[in-house]
């Protein structure tokens, strides 16, 4: 959520874009829904492209090699520990056009080809088994925060997007930003 939300403040144009897209399809008389998470692709472009450019865990959870395989031309001989780069792979300019740029807009397109450049979850049978649930809470809490109130950056700098050291990728900085009630939505947060 901090790294979506620091890539958001970085490129607001990209919170306009989702914020048309939800006062689109929700009405202003309710609250974001799950039930309505299918039918915000924006929203679910933004969530993947921080998840490609900030993932969770940079390295996936280390597997071993069952048989023997060569992998990009080297032998791996069975019982190897393998660990995947997933931050490597999702900033790979051969896979990904100006990998550098926050581009929800990417993950809009046709994914097939994408089947082992994107993989924040793992693949395959081994794949993180809690994708799905991470994926709604995510776009769920992320909608809310859009589609209630107006963000802004807590001063003219860019949010410093410097990773701190971790297993997780922890920013260094936590995010310090400006918010309000969206005025569309002040009658119904306050009657919460």
């Amino acid at each position: 959520m901090e790294w979506a939300l620091s890539l958001l403040l970085n490129n607001p144009q990209t919170i306009v874009k989702a914020k048309l897209e939800i006062h689109t399809i929700i009405d202003h008389t309710k609250f974001l829904e799950e039930s309505d998470l299918p039918k915000l692709p924006y929203l679910s472009g933004i969530v993947k492209e921080t998840l490609r450019m900030c993932p969770v865990a940079p390295l996936l959870v280390p597997h071993e090699s069952s048989e023997e395989c060569t992998v990009g031309g080297f032998r791996v001989p069975r019982g190897t520990m393998l660990l995947v780069n997933a931050w490597a792979m999702h900033n790979d300019a051969t896979l990904w056009e100006d990998p550098e740029k926050f581009k929800p807009e990417r993950f809009l397109r046709d994914e097939d080809g994408r089947q082992f450049s994107w993989m924040p979850f793992g693949a395959g049978r081994r794949r993180c088994p809690g994708e799905s649930l991470a994926m709604k809470v995510v776009g769920f809490a992320l909608g809310s925060l859009i589609q209630c109130f107006e963000w802004e950056r807590d001063g003219e700098e860019m949010v410093d997007m410097s990773e701190a050291n971790g297993l997780t990728m922890p920013k260094l900085l936590p995010l310090r930003a400006k918010c309000r009630p969206n005025p569309d939505m002040i009658h119904l947060l306050s009657q919460l």
